[in-house]
């Protein structure tokens, strides 16, 4: 039943909790995949507030959910009616957007069309897998972001900080750092509200900023000097490969250095009507954690 604000307003505030807490009621059970991520975790926790129902997509989860045992897919979509979406480790990697097809197409045959996607800003590979999900006939919301703050304090970016140099393949490319709760935010109201249906929202930060920018505001946060330090691509291929981590992560930065994404987009006001947070803010809350403290 749909009313209009005329009709809405004529009703009881009695009747409107009800009307309200049975609208809420309709929303069954959000499934979250990569739920221990770094939005995943704040997505599902935002929505538990909200007395909503989640499952955490994860191989760990239950039931288990792995991107590449599409047998797992049915099981972890069971008595659910939307998905946030992520991919790990990243959408431009090769098979992604035949995954990401493949899952949404079933997801929506099982009765979850409500699906929310988190893409990247500027990656062409990206949008290919954006497309598949569309093809699938769900109700969807594309969310593209650019670099995590939390890279920084949650991710692998966190021992370089505490070992006071960052060395990485950017040279004085800039970054438009957008806050994980900023894309929480957003990827909640997104599941949530059907209003952001069939909407693509770009998000970043309020400012460019270069690493040695991001050094500097970090130095400022941690009462520390931490320093950013030029490398090659190949040097840094050489530290991936050392730590066990993909190569192809090194080709991520390519966005950085072509200035693709040297711009400010405006995702998060179009979303919530408010400004994204700023780098220094998260690194100031981040610092009083101790997570940087040596």
């Amino acid at each position: 039943m749909e009313l209009s604000f005329a009709a809405m307003s004529r009703l009881a505030p009695r009747d409107l909790t009800v009307l309200m807490t049975s609208t809420t009621q309709n929303i069954r059970t959000t499934l979250v995949i990569g739920g221990t991520g770094k939005t995943g975790r704040r997505v599902a926790e935002k929505l538990s507030a909200q007395g909503l129902a989640v499952r955490v997509g994860s191989r760990s989860g239950e039931p288990a959910f792995d991107w590449n045992e599409p047998d797992t897919w049915v099981p972890a979509l069971e008595g659910v009616d939307r998905v946030y979406v992520t991919y790990y480790p990243d959408l431009a990697f090769p098979g992604a957007a035949e995954q990401v097809g493949a899952f949404a197409k079933v997801a929506v045959e099982t009765g979850a069309r409500r699906l929310v996607l988190l893409s990247g800003r500027g990656e062409e590979a990206a949008e290919i897998s954006e497309n598949n999900l569309k093809a699938s006939g769900a109700d969807w919301t594309i969310v593209r972001s650019s670099w995590f703050n939390q890279n920084f304090n949650e991710s692998f970016f966190l021992e370089p900080v505490l070992a006071g140099e960052i060395a990485l393949p950017t040279a004085d490319a800039v970054e438009a750092f957008v806050d994980a709760d900023d894309i929480a935010d957003v990827v909640v109201a997104a599941l949530t509200d059907d209003k952001h249906i069939g909407k693509t929202y770009e998000l970043s930060g309020p400012r460019l900023l270069s690493y040695s920018d991001v050094a500097a505001e970090l130095s400022k946060a941690t009462g520390r000097q931490i320093t950013y330090v030029s490398v090659t691509n190949e040097e840094y291929r050489a530290v991936l490969r050392q730590n066990g981590l993909p190569e192809e992560f090194a080709d991520l930065f390519t966005m950085i250095l072509d200035g693709r994404n040297a711009h400010l987009v405006h995702g998060v006001e179009e979303a919530l009507g408010r400004k994204p947070k700023d780098f220094a803010d998260f690194a100031r809350e981040a610092a009083a954690t101790g997570v940087w403290d040596v």
